[in-house]
C-alpha cells in the first residue's frame, strides 16, 4: 500500500482518504462514497471533475475523447484514472448528492456459479450464488466486475434481481459476442460449480427515492437486467408511478423476459411495456411496435420535462437514446444511465 491522502470534494463538502495506489474513485467506492462514473476505464467521462487545488496527480492510460489534451491543462480530471501524490481538493461537475452518501462499499466476493441458461439465441442468464461473503449489498440497477479466471481481465454486467439478501444470489443476464473474451469463456470454459472473483457493486442507474414523477426506461440487448432489477424493485414496493419500457430488439428471437414483463403491467398498474423490433420478419406474426426503439420513443412521447429517464443497452443506442430524450424535453440531470464501453470490435461490454 502506498502513503495517503486527503481529497476534499465541493460543493459537496465530503472528503475522503485515497491511496497512492488506488484511483479516486475506487477509493470514494470503498468508501460507499457513490461518484458518478460510467465504465471506469477512462474512456466514457462520465467521472470527469475539476482540480480546484493540488498539482500532483497522475492518470492511468486514458481516451483523449473523454479527456482531451486542452482540459488536462486547464485542470479537468478523470476520477476513474486518477492517482493523488498530494492532498487536493476536487470540484465534481456531475454529482447526485443523494446518491453521493448512500453508497454501498464496494466488496469483494467468491460466487458460485448456479446456472447459465439459453434466453434467446445470443443472450445468457448467469445466476451466481454467493459463497464469501454470502450477501452482498447493492441497490437495484447497480453492476460488478467479474474475473476472467487466469487472467487480469475483467468485465462489467448488471445485476439483474433486486437484493441478495434473501437468495444469497446475484442474476445477470449477459450478451454474448462472437469471439468475445468473456463470451467465449462463458460458452465454452465456464460450468456449473465453478467459482468466479466478483467486486462490486458500481453504477448510479438506481431508483431516486422520494420522487413521484413519471418513468420512461430505454432499452435494448443485455440493457434489459438493470432495468429488470428497478422494474422488479418498484413492483416490490407496489409502486403506482407511471412507468413505460422502451425495449429495442432485432427480431421475436432476440426479445426475452416478454412473460414477466407482461406479468408486470398487472403488479404494477401504471406500466406499459413496449417492445419493438427493428428487423421485423414479414413471415412471422408480430402485432408490436416496428423500428429503431429511438423512434419509437419520439412516436409515444411528447413532454419529457417531468419525468425520469433511464437508459441501458450498446453505447450506439445509449448515444441515439440520450438526444431523442433531450429533444423532448428530459433534464439532463435527470437521465440515467451506465455507459458501458467495449474493448475491442469483437467484446462484450
Amino acid at each position: 500500500m502506498g502513503e495517503k491522502h486527503v481529497v476534499r470534494f465541493e460543493p459537496v463538502g465530503v472528503e475522503i482518504e485515497v491511496d497512492e495506489e488506488k484511483t479516486v474513485l475506487r477509493a470514494a467506492a470503498e468508501q460507499g462514497i457513490t461518484l458518478m462514473h460510467g465504465c471506469k476505464e477512462g474512456q466514457c467521462a462520465a467521472c470527469k471533475s475539476f482540480v480546484l487545488e493540488g498539482d500532483d496527480i497522475e492518470l492511468d492510460k486514458y481516451s483523449t475523447f473523454a479527456l482531451p489534451d486542452f482540459e488536462l491543462d486547464e485542470g479537468f480530471t478523470l476520477l476513474c484514472r486518477a492517482h493523488v501524490y498530494e492532498d487536493v481538493t476536487i470540484e465534481l461537475l456531475n454529482y447526485d448528492e443523494e446518491m453521493l452518501r448512500s453508497g454501498h462499499p464496494i466488496q469483494e466476493v467468491k460466487a458460485e456459479v448456479v446456472s447459465k441458461d439459453h434466453v434467446t439465441h445470443d443472450m445468457r442468464h448467469l445466476v451466481l450464488k454467493l459463497v464469501e461473503p454470502t450477501e452482498i449489498a447493492f441497490w437495484p440497477g447497480q453492476y460488478v466486475d467479474i474475473a476472467i479466471p487466469g487472467t487480469e481481465a475483467t468485465r462489467s454486467f448488471s445485476m439483474a434481481n433486486v437484493s441478495s439478501k434473501e437468495s444469497g444470489q446475484l442474476e445477470f443476464v449477459i450478451r454474448c459476442y462472437p469471439d468475445g473474451r468473456f463470451s467465449s469463456f462463458l460458452d465454452t470454459e465456464l460450468a456449473v460449480g465453478d467459482q468466479l472473483d466478483v467486486v462490486g457493486p458500481f453504477g448510479v442507474f438506481t431508483l431516486r427515492d422520494g420522487r413521484d414523477s413519471d418513468i420512461v426506461f430505454v432499452g435494448g440487448g443485455a440493457g434489459m437486467a438493470p432495468i429488470l432489477s428497478v422494474l422488479r424493485s418498484l413492483a416490490e414496493k407496489k409502486s403506482t408511478r407511471k412507468a413505460t419500457y422502451y425495449y429495442g430488439a432485432r427480431t421475436q428471437k432476440d426479445l426475452c423476459f416478454e412473460k414477466e414483463l407482461y406479468a408486470l403491467t398487472e403488479q404494477l398498474p401504471n406500466f406499459t411495456f413496449v417492445p419493438a423490433l427493428s428487423e421485423a420478419d414479414p413471415d412471422e406474426p408480430w402485432d408490436g411496435e416496428v423500428g429503431l426503439i429511438t423512434d419509437i420513443v419520439k412516436q409515444h412521447e411528447t413532454d419529457l420535462s417531468e419525468t425520469d429517464s433511464y437508459v441501458c443497452g450498446p453505447p450506439p443506442m445509449v448515444e441515439a437514446a440520450m438526444d431523442v430524450l433531450t429533444e423532448l424535453g428530459a433534464p439532463e440531470k435527470n437521465i440515467y444511465y451506465d455507459k458501458f464501453t467495449t474493448t475491442g470490435s469483437s467484446e462484450e461490454p
